[in-house]
């Protein structure tokens, strides 16, 4: 048993976990800023910015969105045909409801204005 033993290796026992060898580096910590955050001055676009995600043009075009999404589901409900498939149903609903969504997609990817 005395050969298996490698000189150095550690033992390793079921009782005993496994244990890492750290190697030891001298690490620098970083310099810390003495000047204080609470004494910049802030600057007022950057909040504003960092509030709302989107501005009042953004909001607008996606409220008109939901606006013509919702008049092409009631303009497919119109529609006299036996299960809506008739030109109101089938072609002018589909169509305005798309229209909405290309609205409601170019609302949200719009860059807002400063």
């Amino acid at each position: 048993m005395a050969k298996d033993k490698q000189a150095g290796a550690p033992i390793l026992t079921r009782d005993e976990p496994a244990k890492k060898i750290v190697a030891t580096t001298a690490v620098q910590p970083k310099p810390v800023s003495t000047r204080s955050s609470i004494t910049e001055p802030i600057r007022r676009d950057t909040a504003a910015s960092a509030a709302l995600p989107f501005g009042r043009q953004n909001y607008t075009l996606m409220l008109a969105g939901i606006g013509i999404i919702l008049a092409g589901f009631f303009i497919m409900s119109l529609d006299k045909e036996e299960f809506g498939f008739g030109f109101l149903g089938l072609t002018l609903g589909p169509i305005v409801v798309m229209g909405g969504f290309v609205l409601e997609f170019f609302a949200i990817l719009a860059r807002p204005k400063a």
